[in-house]
């Protein structure tokens, strides 16, 4: 079975990426789901299709500041021009003045716009006025999202002397106890370890002055919102609050009247689905078909970097395996390995060793990956939702994404 590019013709029963469809489809009965509790409503396959992709000129943002406006200290200044910033994103340029004033804040931002540097440069410049320890909690859904902020913070913060603590399942805890107990200026955490911190009395939050709800919808989507609100009840009254998410749903208005104070919205969230990200359909009949037909696609040229989405630990290693056997250079990240593991296949395909990235939906958002080519959902996402944070890895900053969604055979034409 080979693949055939765009707009090749085929008689064979599997469509290939390219090809439209305008027959309706409606999937056999055992396939609508595929398992999993987090499995949604079944997405019709015409919301995985979008071949009219503007090439339209983007828009650039015009920052009222440059970072040197924010009159941030000489040391702060220094690693941020270490970094190469000048002009702050849209994100930074609005958020930035009202989390130096101490506002709080909600940030409704799409993945990839700069949130980390958004909250991490005025909670340092704030922490060099007041360092009391512990100052600042941050919490994540992932463990690779809390890894990834927990480094920005390390360089934005170089030479300060300030301490930050990471806390996230996976890793080993009693590691982590020795690092709060050096009381650190800064914790960042998934709320899952955070409440098992404070339970054995080794995390006390009476001392904390700003709190960060990092992707908060996803929290909320994997379940932590009573976890999240108990961290929260722990935490002093008078705090500064920030609170970044794509999207607003009313369990998360709910929270946010709960916890904060008379906020400050910050809106740049663009549209749901990317005008940069070309995506189409690809039918197979059956699974293994559907292995072949992925593994003919990857051996292209065209699929320069790729993400591959999964449905389960399980099928993520075993497809992943799969591909290397085949000579395709790939590694897997998944709930089964540990956080050193992920972060070493995390670091591989960001440093292009490896090409092919297969995951689970915890690399769906956060995750600062750059510059890739292809998004192909091997297993149809849970969510349309899900589908959108997926796609999203692709066609960033303006660039030219595609994705590409596996579906059912449809035998009744």
């Amino acid at each position: 079975m080979s693949f055939r590019p765009s707009h090749s013709p085929s008689n064979s029963r599997s469509s290939r990426p390219g090809q439209q469809r305008s027959r309706s489809f409606s999937p056999r009965p055992h396939q609508q789901k595929s398992g999993g509790n987090r499995r949604g409503a079944y997405i019709h396959p015409s919301k995985f299709i979008n071949k009219a992709v503007t090439v339209a000129e983007e828009i650039v943002y015009e920052a009222k500041h440059t970072f040197k406006d924010f009159n941030f200290s000489e040391a702060l200044e220094r690693n941020i021009e270490n970094k190469g910033y000048t002009i702050p994103s849209a994100i930074q340029d609005q958020a930035i003045p009202l989390i130096l004033e101490g506002k709080d804040v909600i940030g409704l931002a799409n993945t990839g716009t700069g949130k980390t540097a958004a909250f991490a440069l005025p909670i340092i410049q704030n922490l060099e006025r007041d360092a009391q320890t512990p100052a600042v909690l941050i919490m994540a859904p992932t463990r690779e999202l809390a890894q990834q902020i927990d480094e920005q913070f390390r360089e934005y913060g170089k030479g300060l002397g300030f301490y930050s603590a990471i806390c996230v399942g996976g890793m080993n805890i009693d590691r982590q106890i020795r690092d709060l107990r050096r009381r650190p200026h800064v914790i960042i955490g998934t709320p899952g370890r955070l409440k098992d911190l404070m339970k054995r009395r080794e995390l006390n939050l009476e001392h904390i002055s700003v709190v960060v709800l990092d992707e908060a919808d996803r929290m909320m989507d994997m379940g932590f919102v009573d976890d999240m609100k108990m961290i929260l009840g722990m935490t002093p009254k008078e705090r500064q609050t920030l609170f970044f998410s794509a999207t607003i749903t009313p369990s998360i208005q709910i929270l946010v009247q709960q916890f904060l104070r008379d906020p400050e919205t910050v809106s740049v969230r663009t549209t749901e689905t990317s005008e940069h990200v070309e995506q189409d359909i690809v039918e197979s009949p059956t699974k293994e078909a559907r292995l072949d037909i992925l593994t003919d696609m990857l051996r292209t040229s065209e699929f320069e970097k790729v993400l591959v989405f999964g449905e389960t630990k399980f099928g993520v290693q075993r497809l992943s395996d799969h591909l290397e056997r085949e000579g395709l250079a790939s590694a897997a990240i998944h709930g089964n390995k540990s956080q050193s593991q992920r972060q070493r296949a995390l670091q591989a395909f960001k440093n292009n060793k490896v090409t092919i990235l297969v995951a689970t939906d915890v690399a769906a958002r956060g995750l600062d990956i750059p510059n890739v080519s292809h998004v192909i959902n091997f297993d149809q996402p849970a969510t349309y939702e899900d589908y959108i944070h997926r796609i999203g890895r692709t066609g960033r900053g303006g660039a030219r994404g595609k994705a590409f969604t596996f579906v059912p055979t449809q035998h009744n034409r």
